[in-house]
């Protein structure tokens, strides 16, 4: 397949409103490319370059691309930064810049869609201290090859932000479609695999590929998500119920097997390094072949402390051995998803328990059982009193769902709701915030794409305002006035008292007297609040309120 083909495809995608629509297109496309196009072109089309489960990173930001371009387009840094600022799209800014470029010289170079993923792959792997002069020379060798259309993708590939509005769901019913498999077989060996381009290519050779599917050690599996709920519904809903400790640390994976192991983040990042108390803790926990889901929290003084002195051990690259002796982390694991070579997502919540508690022998997270409320609320009692956030209660018959947030995991706090959400823009700072940015713009997601839901300005300490700026500086990409928008990278957690219907922003909702709560840099985009998750909020609180005023 052309580069230019797969350029063609996005416009036509680009230009499709309906879900439908945008599945049969993509239908079309899949059966008539290679076994080594299909991973790849679909990898593209949802704007990712490499798996989920690799955490691998191109490590372009926007300045390379900017200079990049420059260079092709034989015009100075400033007139792109320009044309930026007035069309807000990286992908047509290069767009518009390689039309000029393409009437001055007709000689174009065909592109392939495996040359750019080879080339791709070639820049993530550019290390040291002139692998940024390399990266450029890289981009500039395929920008200089593209067409202007291939240009608008292949730069917003390049920051992998593709923008045409295809989402997991659209490309997992096109592949069904595609390849005629069921469509749930193709979302479980998603959940296995983590990877849905292999997914494709599995759906391709047919169903009992499909079927064959298995979680393996150092294939890092999405994390189970939970949402908000109360102890009453649940327990009117399902009866008995298990109660666990929330912890305020950070969620981890652990993978072993034989001698060997690793941990992986919630955003499923290797942190191996980063935490090899922890690594060493969880190694002398069992003899068996494991993957378990857990969090790490940090003790000192025989007390939790907060989710950031985690964070801060997760981002130590240097002196961990002096980290180690400061601060005690302990993990608390709390589910296993393999055993010796044996898948146990889709095993009940209980059986899974069951089998947890048999293989590993230290660091399990204490649970209760209980259909009584009054036995549960206690347990979240307990859980405040020991300096935790709440508690988390599960319903015993559910599977292990990979990367979904549904009914069967829910988290009780008792602090102000929160959502975690992405930065799309800021406004610079005044008076103490002059030189940072002072108020920030930020988003939930609809079916892949980001939509805007308040601008938050409250909660900043100056050290925090700081440390973002320094995280969102090289992230502009475009300025008007005051105001700047960035490339989506960061997601903040944000506090707010209630929901309300609202026109100023795309969401259709606003956040009344938000604040920000903290940084949540162990998550990814995928990671943030949903529109669908937001509208169910609203629905709760709507209700909430008609029962206080009945």
């Amino acid at each position: 397949m052309l580069f230019l083909d797969f350029a063609r495809t996005c416009e036509q995608l680009e230009k499709t409103a309906g879900r439908l629509d945008m599945i049969e297109i993509i239908s079309r496309v899949l059966p008539g490319l290679s076994d080594e196009e299909l991973p790849v072109f679909v990898r593209f089309v949802m704007g990712r370059i490499f798996p989920d489960w690799n955490s691998r990173k191109l490590g372009i930001g926007p300045n390379i691309l900017y200079d990049a371009i420059r260079s092709v387009a034989g015009v100075k840094k400033a007139v792109v930064i320009d044309r930026l600022n007035k069309s807000g799209d990286i992908g047509g800014t290069v767009e518009e810049l390689l039309a000029v470029k393409t009437q001055m010289s007709f000689s174009h170079n065909d592109l392939g869609l495996l040359e750019v993923y080879n080339q791709l792959v070639s820049i993530s792997a550019k290390e040291g201290e002139a692998s940024q002069r390399e990266k450029m020379r890289t981009a500039m060798l395929l920008l200089g090859d593209a067409r202007p259309l291939e240009g608008r993708y292949l730069a917003r590939i390049m920051l992998e932000e593709l923008r045409i509005g295809v989402g997991e769901g659209s490309v997992r019913e096109a592949i069904a479609k595609a390849f005629n498999v069921d469509s749930a077989l193709v979302e479980h060996a998603m959940q296995a695999l983590n990877d849905m381009g292999e997914v494709a290519r599995l759906a391709k050779v047919g169903p009992d590929a499909l079927k064959q599917v298995s979680i393996t050690p150092f294939h890092p599996v999405r994390m189970m998500l939970a949402q908000q709920g109360s102890i009453a519904d649940m327990i009117g809903e399902h009866g008995e119920l298990a109660a666990e400790f929330k912890y305020d640390g950070s969620r981890f994976q652990f993978h072993k097997k034989g001698n060997w192991a690793r941990l992986y983040s919630r955003r499923l990042e290797d942190v191996t390094a980063a935490l090899p108390d922890v690594i060493e803790q969880l190694m002398s926990a069992t003899d068996h072949d494991v993957i378990l889901d857990g969090e790490v929290i940090a003790i000192k003084g025989g007390k939790p402390m907060p989710f950031q002195s985690v964070l801060r051990r997760l981002r130590r690259k240097h002196d961990i051995a002096e980290a180690k002796e400061a601060i005690e982390m302990v993990p608390n694991v709390f589910d296993i998803l393999y055993l010796d070579g044996e898948t146990l997502i889709d095993l009940p919540f209980s059986e899974r328990r069951k089998k947890l508690v048999d293989v590993v022998t230290m660091f399990i997270a204490p649970q209760t059982t209980s259909s009584d409320q009054a036995a549960i609320e206690t347990v979240y009692e307990n859980a405040l009193a020991a300096g935790h956030e709440g508690i988390m209660i599960k319903v015993p018959a559910s599977p292990y769902t990979p990367g979904q947030r549904g009914k069967n995991w829910i988290k009780i706090k008792p602090e102000v709701d929160t959502l975690d959400l992405a930065v799309v823009g800021a406004e610079w700072g005044e008076g103490k915030r002059a030189g940072v940015f002072g108020s920030f713009l930020v988003a939930c997601q609809d079916q892949g794409r980001l939509i805007t839901l308040s601008r938050v300005a409250t909660g900043f300490s100056e050290e925090q305002l700081a440390e973002v700026y320094e995280m969102l500086k090289e992230s502009v990409i475009k300025k008007t006035g005051k105001e700047v928008t960035f490339e989506p990278s960061l997601v903040i957690e944000v506090g707010y008292a209630e929901l309300q219907a609202s026109t100023t922003y795309e969401a259709g909702f606003a956040l009344r007297f938000p604040r920000f709560i903290r940084i949540r840099d162990d998550k990814d985009l995928a990671d943030i609040e949903t529109i669908e998750g937001i509208r169910a909020r609203y629905q709760r609180q709507a209700n909430s309120t008609r029962a206080y005023q009945d």
